[in-house]
């Protein structure tokens, strides 16, 4: 992942001068169309049989995805851009954001998978 997202942003700002944030509990991977530091991942696709997926992270500086992802589609939601991390299943608060490195483009129902590994967070 590449970008943190302003709310991530602020987070990491208080975090640092011992405001102690509320960190979150669990984290969500989100796939769309788009993405900003303001709204990380944007375009998620509706009515597609979609849902952000649960992630668990492991790493000592690199953190990576422990498992593989699977997004599931009932209907074709277009081309998809970019994923991003959310702190929350639905709604929430945007985390991290990046493009996919390949754009995935599905005009039929499918499945776009991550595979274990391939999410990469670091804070540099």
């Amino acid at each position: 992942m590449t970008s943190l997202t302003d709310y991530a942003k602020n987070m990491l700002g208080r975090s640092v001068v011992g405001r102690r944030p509320t960190l979150p509990s669990a984290v969500f991977v989100a796939i769309g169309t788009g993405g900003s530091d303001a709204s990380g991942v944007s375009g998620e696709p509706t009515g597609t049989g979609y849902a952000r997926q649960a992630v668990t992270f492991f790493g000592t500086g690199l953190q990576y995805n422990v498992s593989q992802l699977r997004f599931s589609f009932t209907s074709a939601p277009g081309t998809l851009t970019h994923i991003g991390v959310f702190d929350a299943q639905t709604g929430g608060n945007p985390l991290l954001w990046a493009p996919l490195a390949t754009p995935v483009t599905l005009n039929v129902p499918g499945v776009v998978n991550i595979p274990v590994n391939s999410m990469t967070v670091l804070g540099d």
